[in-house]
């Protein structure tokens, strides 16, 4: 059975077009191949030859143009998840049946991952919020995808890789024009995966933004192992994501490689930090004894200010950073941080601090309840 499946997987790219097309063998064969390979290996006791791996060694034919769509296919690929009650995915999947094809709803207990190729993807999107709450909607046109894969240099000059804890934060970076590494409390990334984002970024230079005082170890050793694929990294040592803010307010891919990198060192160093959290349990500070539950306000990674309530301690730690003066102040607020947090602090540096702007922007869900930059 393992040698007749190996034999078939040969076979698929020239039995189905799309898989000619894109110079693959079939998926789920592929996937059978292994497993019927799995059962010969532990009866046999025998090691398969490399070229006997599925998907190895398989002679692939490619067409001139691997990615061309059918002339009459659907023109737009739609994904969501979906939280939806069980009986209203019977009627979404024949809702969507009936506007497209390679309909996939898979999922359970509430949660459904969609996937379907679609003329009006309006339509399709409005059959989700039907059935449910649709959310990470995503819409690919697949001419205009093809348009910009040939538009596209084979590899771009300069890159911003970084590291963001919220997903408020990884999209202002994104929208700057960054790769960003999205990370969750607690879980900071690894050197592979920080070696994934510049790969990714596909950029001849690149400079990183770890953004955590923590990862500048594994930043370097990241941006060590990319040198040696000949990339040109520069590691620009932010501990917070408001330094990696103020970087990339200056970044500027057409210059000169060392003058940006500069700029946005610079930028970064003019800028001090802040932040507010929760204690998680009773210990010694430099600002004292807290207990479990008091608000901790930090400056440059010190504890300065233990509170009781946020906007007491956010106003003393925004008082002391500003001590020293500044031109602007950032205010990154978490996921539960009320809207008049911000208003009563703009209030207090409009009132206290002449001359002293304020931006705030939304962090988003992992970010710490307040993050602060003084620039």
């Amino acid at each position: 059975a393992y040698d007749a499946a190996r034999a078939a997987l040969e076979e698929t790219p020239r039995q189905l077009t799309e898989l000619g097309r894109a110079g693959v063998v079939d998926a789920g064969g592929c996937g059978l191949v292994a497993v019927l390979g799995a059962l010969w290996q532990a009866l046999s006791g025998e090691q398969p030859a490399p070229e006997a791996v599925p998907g190895r060694a398989v002679p692939v034919p490619r067409d001139a143009q691997p990615c061309a769509q059918e002339p009459d296919g659907p023109a737009y690929e739609v994904l969501y998840l979906l939280e939806a009650r069980d009986e209203a995915v019977a009627e979404l999947r024949g809702r969507l049946d009936r506007l497209g094809d390679s309909l996939v709803v898979v999922g359970g207990d509430g949660l459904w991952n969609v996937h379907v190729h679609v003329d009006d993807p309006g339509a399709a999107v409005e059959a989700g919020v039907a059935a449910g709450r649709p959310y990470r909607i995503r819409i690919t046109h697949f001419g205009a995808e093809e348009l910009r894969r040939a538009a596209r240099p084979e590899r771009v000059q300069r890159a911003v890789v970084a590291v963001v804890q919220g997903e408020g934060l990884a999209g202002l970076c994104e929208e700057a024009g960054a790769t960003t590494v999205p990370v969750r409390p607690g879980e900071p990334p690894s050197e592979a995966d920080l070696l994934g984002a510049i790969r990714r970024a596909h950029a001849r230079e690149v400079v990183l933004l770890p953004n955590d005082a923590e990862l500048r170890a594994t930043a370097a050793a990241a941006a060590e192992r990319a040198r040696a694929e000949g990339v040109r990294v520069s590691l620009i040592p932010t501990r917070s994501p408001v330094q990696g803010l103020a970087a990339l307010a200056v970044h500027e891919p057409d210059g000169s490689f060392d003058e940006d990198v500069v700029a946005m060192t610079a930028a970064a160093g003019a800028t001090r930090y802040g932040e507010l959290a929760v204690a998680e349990r009773r210990s010694f500070t430099s600002a004292g004894i807290c207990q479990a539950g008091d608000v901790l306000g930090l400056i440059d990674g010190d504890v300065v200010v233990i509170g009781s309530g946020l906007p007491e301690t956010a106003e003393a730690v925004l008082d002391r950073m500003l001590g020293s003066g500044g031109e602007l102040v950032t205010l990154v607020l978490g996921p539960d941080a009320p809207d008049a947090l911000a208003a009563r602090l703009e209030t207090r540096v409009r009132e206290g601090h002449l001359a002293v702007d304020t931006v705030t922007y939304r962090g988003g869900r992992h970010c710490a309840p307040l993050v602060i930059g003084v620039e």
